[in-house]
């Protein structure tokens, strides 16, 4: 699980008033700056800053040196609580921060505060409920570091101003600094991007677009074996495979509403124009427009509409491999993780108000199934919820469906059993959900996987089913994608395996290495009848020394080599080598094809013998 820092301990209030210091330093340095948000987080704190020239990476070490210079001072920090017509006029006047002065406008009247409060610490003020260590002295020089700078917009709106962040690292003292960035820095030889390129798996091409990744031979096998086991799990579960096309008319966009709440998600549309005959028999110019879909729901929920349905249909479970395209933009781009042109494990299930919470509780399951089979441990649920005070504009307006799928989705996560947060303001536009939250090797936070509960759309699209009592009743959807997207999860699990893939998912599950050309035809023996097996096997045919190969091999973390010398050929034997495993072990070929197949069918995700 992700860790979370208690506000109330040492290392939380160390960040957060590091964070203050460090506001501070950069007012120092770039006088004029003004001042956005500056949180801690899970390994040290940022801050945004709207610059007045900007700041490189070359800045952050004297940065750093006034940061130091400002915690020997002793600067104590000082809290006061002003009455909230005071607190304004403070934030306007004196400290003259517009965007404090905007956020604290909307905490009164959003909460009708009577008071804000404030933390000084020496001639650096900041609105803030804290907690702080009592001084500066309380920090530790040498257990934080500065460590990236990033865009981000106001508020997280790019409608609003482009923010610089300045992202820091905080421990308690320089040994838990130095060993986090050690294991940082060793993760990052793991980077998707930096591993997709060494080992064929994609490409992004400028001419093609950014955010198109490619996929090559080795990286689209990663594709079909994940959809080949979802299609399992799912047939398994009783899903109902679909395909439906690429673009679509604008106005099934309104019916869903897509249009009106994410159309700064979408792509421009397509513009088609032809000439038409009326009634009349005169031309006429016609006009459509045509969407590419940034989503598959509001196509399924027309083939749910196709026919009639009755309440004995229900559970009905639709799934699809489905492309889908997203406008995101230019500077949040990022290898796999962040891409424009996806395809989604994507389903949806319409089921009856009764069938909800056991519906939603089994597709949970299927996303721990899943992540077992993967060895996952590191990630945790995230139970997103309305923010219910700045509703308008943001959600679909039905207070009392709000308030009872909310209270479901709880109930059925608690029965789940699975520790979760609570997050207010994440939810969808047309109802709670649950997201999957991972970590990247940069540390980086990112929902790979997400479970939604949709009362809003079914009655938009007039879905309807015959029930027990012979009336027409509304169904409930819920959107589930245990895998995401083949571009975010394959970036997860390039990372995670660090391209050291178990065998059942492995580009190249075994490479055939003859000592010499002697032994070429047995090689070829073992290769065709792997092949004939469904093993992805390759012979090492290069004109490199034996061991080369092996070196090679080893590095390119093939799972398994098959060593055949003149023993292995005389005896019909194969010599089997495992990546990371220092033992090999001889045996006969034929024993070698039943364990293997037992291993890929398994999905075993641990090497071993």
């Amino acid at each position: 699980m992700l860790k979370e820092v208690d506000e109330n301990s040492f290392l939380y209030k160390m960040r957060h008033s590091l964070s203050h210091v460090l506001a501070q330093a950069v007012q120092e340095y770039r006088p004029g700056t003004k001042l956005g948000f500056g949180p801690p987080i899970h390994n040290g704190f940022y801050y945004d800053f709207l610059l007045p020239e900007p700041i490189t990476p070359d800045d952050l070490p004297k940065i750093e040196k006034i940061m130091r210079r400002i915690i020997k001072s002793k600067q104590e920090f000082s809290y006061e609580e002003l009455p909230a017509s005071e607190a304004l006029e403070r934030i306007a006047s004196e400290m003259k921060e517009p965007h404090k002065l905007e956020y604290a406008q909307e905490l009164i009247t959003k909460h009708e505060l009577e008071t804000l409060t404030f933390y000084r610490n020496g001639p650096f003020l900041d609105m803030c409920e804290g907690p702080h260590v009592e001084n500066t002295s309380k920090l530790p020089q040498d257990g934080f570091s500065l460590d990236s700078i990033a865009s981000a917009y106001w508020r997280g709106d790019e409608k609003n101003v482009q923010l610089t962040r300045i992202y820091a690292l905080a421990f308690t003292n320089r040994k838990e600094l130095k060993a986090y960035k050690q294991k940082k820095e060793e993760a990052l030889k793991n980077d998707h991007r930096k591993l997709g390129l060494e080992f064929d798996l994609f490409h992004i091409d400028d001419e093609v677009g950014k955010g198109l990744p490619l996929w090559l031979p080795n990286g689209t096998i990663l594709r079909d074996e994940l959809e080949k086991l979802a299609a399992e799990l799912e047939f398994k579960d009783g899903y109902k495979k679909v395909a439906t096309p690429h673009i679509t008319k604008e106005a099934l966009y309104y019916t869903s509403g897509h249009l009106p709440f994410y159309e700064e998600g979408m792509y421009p549309p397509m513009v088609l124009e032809e000439t038409r005959l009326n009634e009349e028999g005169q031309e006429e110019n016609h006009q459509e427009r045509y969407f590419l879909k940034p989503m598959n729901c509001p196509h399924h929920h027309k083939i749910f509409g196709s026919r009639p349905r009755s309440y004995r249909d229900l559970p009905l479970r639709f799934t699809e491999y489905g492309t889908v395209y997203r406008f995101e933009r230019s500077g949040a781009l990022q290898g796999l993780t962040r891409v424009r042109g996806m395809t989604m494990n994507d389903a949806h299930i319409y089921c009856t108000k009764e069938q909800i919470k056991e519906e939603f509780i089994r597709v949970m399951e299927l996303h721990k199934k899943l992540y077992d089979i993967f060895g996952f441990k590191d990630y945790y649920f995230r139970l997103s919820m309305r923010d219910k005070e700045n509703t308008k504009g943001k959600y679909v307006e039905n207070e009392e469906a709000w308030d009872y799928s909310e209270r479901l989705i709880k109930e059925a996560m608690d029965e789940f059993g699975a520790p979760y947060r609570v997050e207010e303001g994440e939810a969808a536009f047309y109802g709670p959900k649950v997201d999957i939250q991972f970590l990247t090797v940069a540390d980086r936070e990112f929902t790979v996987s997400t479970n939604q509960l949709d009362f809003a759309v079914p009655p938009r699209f007039n879905l309807k089913y015959i029930g027990a009592d012979n009336q027409e009743h509304t169904p409930f959807c819920i959107h589930r994608a245990p895998l995401g997207t083949h571009e975010r999860f394959i970036a997860f699990l390039i990372e995670h395996y660090g391209g050291a893939f178990p065998t059942w998912l492995a580009p190249v599950q075994v490479k055939v290495i003859p000592i010499s050309e002697k032994f070429a035809d047995y090689a070829k023996k073992v290769e065709e009848e792997l092949l004939g097996d469904m093993v992805r096997a390759e012979i090492d045919n290069s004109s490199e020394t034996f061991n080369k190969k092996v070196r090679t091999n080893t590095v390119r973390r093939i799972p398994i080599l098959l060593i055949i010398g003149e023993r292995e050929m005389l005896e019909e034997t194969v010599t089997v080598r495992r990546y990371k495993i220092k033992q090999q072990k001889t045996m006969p070929f034929s024993e070698f094809r039943t364990m293997l197949a037992s291993e890929i069918k398994e999905r075993r995700h641990v090497l071993e013998w």
